[in-house]
């Protein structure tokens, strides 16, 4: 008899009966249609039967196989039963590992997450380092463009100097300093997008021109504190436009001469205005004195000015009254 001839037919036997049983006939037959209805909705996951041995081997066959998704599951699932064994110590570390390999931002935050709870449950183990390592380079992965706010930048950047701070010896030192110039790179690249908005922005009026200041600032940052940045030569061009477009031709012609000296064959010496390209120490010297006595000799002839006219306001006689 099928099962919903059988349903039919308790069913039919409901609508018949009388007295006490109407009650509780209903609620057998709602869950027998329940149960009959679920089917196996409720079947066990098999992972579940696994214990964390099984489950990390099982996990671990996964991984190598990059089906990371599954392998995370059969990793957890080892480390969940036994949090505190051997397998479940490299289930946790192992299932932080597949997050980060399948890859993606969102994968990339779960697998610093993973490796931040390895550390935190496992500070001693063996595996600190490489947990720590890891956590740089999941932070490394969801780095923003230059053009974009740079805070995980930065927090990679500590990753790293966390590593060799702790853990001097560890294998992955050296692979973190390379990974650090690289890093740098970015903040450097970030306090340059942010001087050329400066830079750029100065160049329409007189009025301006006070914009190269904060231009100014930004590239005497990145050079004090990013001296390796590869495009030096782009940075000490614009620090001596800026210069020159507030007027300060000592400066302008430093910063053009280290160019022209360091990097005589970068683009950015023949992009340089034509007054630049030239300028000598000492021309520029000459002219920032020149400049200097100028404003000195214009600051002097609005003085004498404002002298005259509170002298002349204090011995005009006062205008008549009118009644």
């Amino acid at each position: 008899m099928s099962q919903k001839r059988f349903l039919n037919g308790i069913l039919r036997r409901r609508r018949e009966a009388v007295g006490p049983l109407a009650v509780p006939l209903t609620v057998l037959v709602v869950t027998l249609a329940m149960s009959v209805g679920c089917g196996g909705a409720g079947r066990e996951d098999p992972i579940l039967r696994l214990s964390a041995v099984e489950s990390l081997e099982e996990g671990k066959r996964l991984l190598e196989a990059e089906k990371y998704r599954t392998a995370k599951d059969y990793l957890l699932h080892a480390f969940e039963v036994e949090p505190n064994s051997s397998s479940g110590r490299e289930g946790l570390l192992l299932a932080a590992d597949a997050l980060f390999l399948r890859g993606g931002f969102d994968s990339w935050v779960e697998s610093e997450s993973r490796y931040r709870d390895f550390l935190n449950r496992f500070p001693t183990s063996p595996r600190a380092d490489y947990a720590q390592f890891r956590i740089a380079q999941s932070l490394i992965g969801r780095m923003e463009k230059p053009t974009r706010d740079q805070q995980v930048t930065r927090k990679a950047y500590t990753a790293f100097e966390d590593l060799i701070r702790l853990f001097p010896t560890s294998d992955y030192v050296e692979q973190a300093r390379d990974e650090m110039v690289t890093v740098k790179q970015r903040l450097a690249e970030h306090e340059w997008v942010v001087a050329f908005y400066y830079f750029r922005a100065s160049g329409g009026s007189k009025r301006s021109a006070r914009l190269a200041g904060p231009a100014v600032s930004r590239l005497e940052y990145l050079m004090e504190t990013y001296p390796e940045y590869t495009e030096m030569d782009k940075i000490y061009a614009h620090l001596c436009r800026a210069h020159d477009r507030l007027e300060q031709p000592e400066k302008a012609a430093r910063a053009c001469t280290t160019l022209r000296d360091q990097y005589p064959d970068s683009e950015h010496v023949k992009s340089l205005p034509k007054h630049l390209r030239s300028l000598t120490i000492e021309e520029g010297e000459v002219a920032a004195a020149a400049i200097a006595a100028e404003r000195e000799a214009a600051k002097a002839a609005r003085e004498v000015a404002a002298a005259e006219q509170e002298s002349k306001d204090e011995t005009e006689p006062p205008g008549e009254l009118t009644p």
